[in-house]
């Protein structure tokens, strides 16, 4: 994709919606990402997971923020003229996600203003919810993303 072909700056109004298509997370894959970065009993085992306060077998927040970031990449940042991300302000885990989860989304531009020590940038906030097949609320966040800007003439630091 060529750079002027990519979402910039200037697409990411405030107000702007971006769905996420849902994704079903396998007990398979809890287990894999638990066993190589977060091991603990109710993210390995069903039976631990049942008899913990989360109620089966169920993804790490760590894992469940790594999935919304796929489903974050997949739906705009690619497309986009991103520079990175200066960090996360907020990232809630609010619901376990469990094997069998399917889980859905969206990412809402809440604010947009432009750098004044890089002119050719602007910064992106976005508000970010995942929630279960039941419409369970199972993730918050909130960060800002750098943009490239599609035009910079005239634009003075």
């Amino acid at each position: 994709m060529s750079d002027t072909d990519k979402l910039h700056y200037e697409d990411f109004t405030p107000g702007r919606r971006f769905d996420f298509l849902p994704k079903t997370i396998s007990a398979e894959e809890i287990i894999e990402f638990a066993s190589e970065f977060d091991p603990q009993p109710m993210h390995l085992s069903e039976e631990a997971g049942r008899d913990s306060i989360l109620g089966g077998l169920s993804a790490s927040g760590w894992h469940t923020s790594s999935i919304f970031m796929r489903m974050m990449i997949d739906t705009y940042v690619l497309r986009s003229a991103s520079e990175g991300a200066p960090g996360i302000d907020l990232m809630q885990w609010r619901k376990p996600v469990l094997a069998g989860d399917t889980l859905a989304g969206h990412s809402t531009v809440e604010a947009s203003r432009l750098m004044r020590s890089r002119p050719h940038l602007g910064i992106v906030t976005f508000q970010h919810e995942l929630t279960n097949q039941r419409g369970q609320l199972v993730l918050s966040a909130r960060n800002s993303i750098m943009m490239r800007l599609r035009q910079t003439v005239g634009i003075s630091a």
